[in-house]
């Protein structure tokens, strides 16, 4: 699996571990999680851990576009770790789609 996800702060914080190369089936499990503490919490911080990240397919590409739209108003705050080059190139995506303030 490429993606792993931790709790923290009673499930307040979401820790998302990347690994990898993202394809489609990964996110399935990811949004399922994020939606579950959402109900739960509200609005969520979190931690992308993309130390590990490769890259992605298409499939997950288009997931990641899905997502942004509809979930990006609910993260309260967004913290990105990983390798320069991913650093840059995911904060300049997410950017236009969340009004998070930056970790």
């Amino acid at each position: 699996m490429a993606i792993q996800f931790n709790e923290e702060n009673d499930g307040k914080i979401l820790v998302v571990h990347v690994l990898g190369t993202l394809v489609k089936a990964d996110y399935g499990p990811f949004v399922s999680e994020f939606e579950r503490l959402l109900r739960l919490h509200g609005k969520l911080q979190v931690l992308f851990d993309m130390t590990g990240l490769q890259g992605w397919d298409a499939g997950a590409a288009w997931e990641e576009f899905k997502f942004g739209p509809e979930h990006f108003s609910d993260i309260e705050c967004l913290a990105m770790v990983g390798d320069q080059k991913w650093e840059h190139g995911m904060a300049a995506f997410f950017k236009p789609f969340t009004r998070a303030t930056p970790a």
